[in-house]
């Protein structure tokens, strides 16, 4: 309950987008490779962001 109001962090957002991103990657991956491609490298932009954040 307390957690209700509570602000997402920087990486909890990099986060979420990065599983959403794979979660449409592997989707589209049945029927276009490539722009699973693309959205695989996006993905892989995101988790690099990630790590350096972590890192800090």
């Amino acid at each position: 309950m307390f957690g209700l109001f509570k602000k997402k962090t920087e990486v909890e957002k990099l986060q979420e987008n990065y599983k959403a991103l794979l979660e449409k990657a592997h989707k589209v991956s049945h029927s276009n490779r490539t722009e699973s491609d693309k959205l695989m490298a996006e993905a892989e932009e995101i988790a690099k962001k990630i790590d350096s954040l972590k890192s800090k």
